[in-house]
């Protein structure tokens, strides 16, 4: 399991474990436009919804998940938590999802799975969870462009080198990044991860770097700043 200030998040079903890339996301997006309802898709253990949950005062906070054992997961973590009653975790696919999609959400969040190369590991749980073929960027664009209300917003963490790409696919569906963060893990390593919050309207795109630690567990201020009301230790 893995203890935060509010709330415990149990991992043993689920092949992706709690991350820094989850945590990030958690932590990162945008929620000053005070949304009444949320969706995640590909909650795994449920962690960033129940981030999200902690974090703003949403009425209806959904998860989508495939996985039948992370679903499960999710459920329990859910359920164990202080905001069970706003928590609701569908098992389907985003297909599946989409076929009579019945809500419109003000925040869609997704930790999306984003190997594109071909090497998989024979443990089909963990390819599912971390090749983007079970949820390729285009479907999870188009599906956001139906399901945002019109105050809606996107907010993804992606690999940066796909930053680019996603941004265009995006644009096609007329969904216009505003806020972007490149993440480093050190001042001297190369950007590794770009969190990305895109909604309908174009607006000036503010832009900025976040480095995690200076040093082997030497965090910086930002990543203190951001994380501090969930991780323990922070």
């Amino acid at each position: 399991m893995f203890k935060f200030k509010q709330f415990t998040v149990q991992q043993d079903k689920c092949a992706m474990k709690v991350g820094t890339d989850g945590v990030l996301l958690g932590a990162w997006t945008p929620v000053d436009h005070n949304p009444f309802s949320i969706l995640d898709i590909g909650a795994g253990t449920g962690l960033i919804a129940l981030m999200l949950a902690q974090r703003c005062h949403a009425e209806q906070i959904d998860g989508l998940e495939i996985d039948a054992d992370a679903h499960e997961q999710a459920v329990d973590n859910f359920e164990n938590s202080p905001w069970g009653d706003r928590l609701f975790c569908y098992h389907a696919s985003l297909d599946e999802f989409m076929e009579e999609p019945e809500d419109e959400y003000d925040l869609i969040v997704s930790n999306p799975p984003f190997y594109t190369d071909g090497y998989f590991s024979g443990d089909e749980q963990r390819d599912m969870a971390r090749h983007n073929n079970s949820l390729p960027f285009e479907d999870l664009i188009q599906a956001s462009e139906i399901l945002l209300s019109e105050i809606g917003v996107l907010a993804v963490v992606i690999p940066f080198k796909e930053e680019e790409k996603f941004i265009a696919l995006a644009k096609e569906e007329q969904l216009y990044p505003f806020k972007i963060t490149r993440v480093k893990g050190t001042p001297e390593t190369e950007i590794k991860r770009s969190l990305i919050a895109l909604s309908r309207t174009e607006k000036k795109i503010t832009t900025d770097e976040l480095i995690i630690e200076t040093a082997r567990h030497k965090y910086t201020d930002e990543y203190i700043s951001l994380t501090k009301d969930f991780y323990l230790k922070m």
